[in-house]
């Protein structure tokens, strides 16, 4: 048990629905085999060692589940049984903490922490017999977690080598108003045709996460800059060297500076003040234009190519709506009469205000905001109207 920092298993990379593409591009970028991918994630058969390397990398993941133990569980008690067999005292520092998180669907059991109760009873009976001390835990994921899988009779239990959620990128402390989940803001990036080298404008910035998302991915800024603290640090073998070599790599790779804009614009004065402090924490402040305008006023470099990209409020409080009506057409008009050449997104939970946009979707790109169930409008801003070239004979 003391060699999962060396040995192969099955890893579960898990993600938000939908967002599994974006997240198996980069997971292959990175080099990594994938067994099998899923709807809301990929499994890879690799070492604890190599999952310190995808936590600090990738954008799009939420948690890496490295397993120990795979086994069949009827009810509670072979639960409470199998879990207890395993080597804890070679896992965890029975002086520290650890915390349990689940996903079950067992008919012997009504809600999850019952079954966290379980799995926390185990290792704790363990541990007082082995070493005489019983282990402190909680709910707080900022130290050792152990996650249960467990459906029907098959059950797993994992290592969570993040911790707190890796779909979070820690330079966001003023969250702002209705905010998207750095995430969802790297893989809709990610999801669009922009070439990371042309502008990148975004209108309506809100608390900035698209904007900063955009600097990050074009000056190769990975989210493990961001952060000091993961699962994996808390496993009994842990070699800080290896975590340190890789931070020097995610910081030798950073590019200094870009020659092209990236452009945040809000109505608000607050959300700009609170996309250029969030940007300040990630280090890209000097990177992004800030303007405190009407969207329409949002200034488009002439470069003829480029990304602009919207998230407008979806109106689903009643009474708004025609309001938004004109908001999403004049976001048309503003995308047809000052983006030309670019390629413009909207991205929106709302398919009736989606009509009022007033042009043909090139592509329509499913993703969720939390249960919402969202579109990514494509839209090809050719100069001028698209004509057919004239045939010479």
């Amino acid at each position: 048990m003391t060699q999962v920092f060396h040995n192969k298993s099955k890893v579960i990379i898990t993600c938000n629905k939908r967002l599994s593409p974006y997240l198996q591009d980069e997971v292959k970028a990175l080099g990594y085999t994938i067994e099998r991918a899923f709807s809301t994630g990929v499994e890879l058969n690799i070492t604890l060692t190599e999952c310190i390397k995808l936590n600090l990398n990738l954008r799009c993941a939420s948690q890496i589940l490295y397993a120990i133990k795979s086994f069949s569980a009827k009810n509670p008690d072979d639960l409470y049984n199998e879990i207890k067999a395993i080597e804890w005292e070679e896992l965890i520092d029975f002086t520290g903490y650890f915390s349990v998180t689940s996903n079950v669907d067992n008919p012997h059991i009504t809600t999850p922490l019952f079954a966290n109760l379980k799995v926390k009873d185990a290792i704790v009976d363990r541990m007082k017999e082995k070493k005489g001390i019983r282990p402190n835990s909680g709910s707080d994921a900022n130290k050792t977690v152990i996650h249960l899988y467990w459906k029907d009779a098959d059950a797993d239990v994992f290592i969570d080598t993040s911790g707190e959620t890796l779909a979070k990128h820690g330079y966001r402390k003023i969250p702002g108003k209705a905010p998207m989940l750095e995430a969802l803001a790297a893989s809709v990036i990610l999801a669009t045709q922009w070439d990371k080298k042309s502008p990148f404008i975004n209108p309506m910035c809100g608390s900035g996460t698209l904007a900063i998302e955009a600097a990050l991915i074009a000056t190769n800024r990975a989210p493990g800059l961001y952060r000091m603290n993961y699962g994996f640090m808390h496993i009994i073998g842990y070699d800080e060297q290896v975590f340190f070599a890789e931070r020097r790599i995610l910081k030798d790779q950073v590019i200094k500076n870009i020659d092209f804009k990236i452009v945040a614009s809000d109505i608000s004065e607050d959300a700009v003040e609170v996309t250029r402090k969030n940007a300040k924490t990630a280090g890209v402040d000097t990177l992004i234009d800030f303007h405190v305008c009407d969207f329409e006023q949002t200034p488009v470099p002439e470069t003829g190519k480029g990304a602009v990209v919207f998230n407008p409020e979806y109106g689903e409080r009643l009474g708004v709506h025609s309001k938004l009506e004109l908001t999403y057409k004049r976001m048309g008009d503003y995308m047809k009469q000052q983006c030309k050449g670019y390629s413009g997104y909207i991205f929106t939970g709302n398919p009736d205000l989606a009509k009022k946009i007033g042009l043909k979707a090139a592509k329509k790109i499913e993703f969720y905001n939390g249960k919402l169930d969202c579109r990514l409008l494509e839209y090809e801003l050719y100069d001028g109207s698209k004509r057919a070239p004239l045939i010479t004979e």
